[in-house]
């Protein structure tokens, strides 16, 4: 293998291959799945091969959006990296991802996520932890029990309803920070066979409006080890976030087990008993920018957010983000212009995803050696970069 690797997006052809080693390094089942070689919008696959030709590395830029505080930001999320063995260690996955965040970048991407099988790698290509995908268990029959309210209606869903469900999705999820938008051509190619996501959706209408609702996977049995597995359940009203659980909690004497993500600072979650709740897995999330102006400008920002800082940002991977950058934010508005001279911080690109991210502040990230200042010079400035809030993920990808 050399110590360079030739690096190109997929085509057709290359599909079969790919998935042949995306089987071997994620253990997959040997049963192809019926779009494994299809080609889908929406996706960019990227490829490296050794002199010979033969396929050793692959990755997926998949061509999200995330809501940034009422903004759809271009995201180039990463999915389904993997290295033959035989390659492993001499830099394939370097120069897949430094070939991923140029296409990315020229294709309008503003910022990108993804889920590490190991940080290191990730990290050593400018991406940082920002978060955990948290998906708990709990005890079906310790749900509280709720009298169904007369003024609103529950009912089985169908798909005649998804649309409802996405537009209710977006009022939850549109002004916080790192939630997909579901949006565009790789959705609507998944979501084009028209069925219900799962075994049931459950709805909540308030006089024919919809104001929650959840999704769920019904599992296998009723024995003791019967888990209920709810995919999302969401809502608008405290009155609707009752009336869910009280619709999951009905399940306890046949599922007394109740699987699922709950999203932070929401209606439903203070109806349950999380206290008691046990971890089933924690997937941990890896954030970092494509291009730091394009990150700054493209999302919403607080309209109480005002004030200017200078700072110098190294990024090895990206070029185009390493330089010196004035920020600027005001009336719920922000950019970063190029400025000539030095600066007193000095940033890692690893630093500026936490603190974009609502991860860290300023001083956290200098502690960490991401954040470099002179004597005398306050690191809190950059905390102009945390306005809005953490960050969070509702999608595994």
């Amino acid at each position: 293998m050399p110590a360079t690797a030739h690096v190109r997006e997929l085509t057709a052809d290359d599909l079969d291959a790919a998935w042949e080693l995306g089987r071997f390094a994620f253990g997959s089942d040997p049963q192809r799945p019926a779009n494994a070689s299809a080609v889908v919008p929406g996706l960019t696959r990227y490829g490296a091969f050794d002199d010979a030709g033969r396929l050793v590395g692959k990755a997926v830029d998949l061509h999200h959006d995330q809501w940034w505080s009422g903004r759809a930001v271009p995201a180039a999320d990463v999915a389904g990296v993997a290295v033959a063995p035989e390659a492993r260690g001499r830099g394939v996955a370097r120069a897949m991802l430094t070939a991923l965040l140029a296409g990315a970048r020229d294709r309008g991407a503003a910022i990108s996520a993804l889920y590490p099988t190991v940080a290191a790698p990730y990290r050593a290509c400018g991406w940082e932890a920002a978060g955990v995908l948290r998906t708990v268990d709990l005890a079906t029959a310790s749900l509280p029990r709720h009298r169904p309210a007369s003024h609103l209606a529950v009912r089985a869903g169908t798909p005649a309803d998804l649309s409802a469900v996405a537009d209710l999705y977006e009022r939850v999820t549109r002004h916080r920070n790192g939630m997909l938008t579901r949006r565009g051509e790789l959705f609507d190619f998944f979501a084009a066979d028209g069925g219900l996501p799962g075994d049931g959706l459950t709805l909540v209408e308030d006089d024919g409006n919809l104001v929650g609702y959840a999704t769920w996977q019904r599992g296998r049995g009723y024995g003791a080890d019967s888990v209920l597995t709810v995919d999302e359940a969401l809502a608008v009203t405290a009155e609707a976030a009752r009336e869910l659980v009280g619709v999951l909690g009905s399940w306890a004497s046949v599922a007394p087990t109740l699987r699922l993500c709950p999203l932070d600072g929401d209606a439903v979650s203070p109806h349950l008993p999380l206290e008691s709740a046990r971890d089933h897995e924690r997937d941990l999330w890896m954030h970092r920018p494509v291009d730091v102006a394009r990150a700054v400008s493209a999302r919403g920002w607080p309209a109480h957010a005002r004030g200017a800082v200078d700072f110098a940002l190294a990024d090895p991977l990206a070029e185009w983000n390493t330089g010196t950058w004035r920020l600027s934010v005001a009336d719920g508005a922000a950019e970063l212009t190029r400025i000539s001279g030095e600066a007193d911080l000095r940033l890692d690109v690893r630093g500026f995803a936490l603190l974009y991210a609502g991860a860290a502040h300023a001083r956290s990230v200098a502690q960490a050696g991401l954040l470099h200042h002179g004597a005398g010079v306050d690191p809190a400035a950059l905390d102009l970069l945390v306005a809005g809030g953490p960050a969070q993920l509702l999608d595994y990808f």
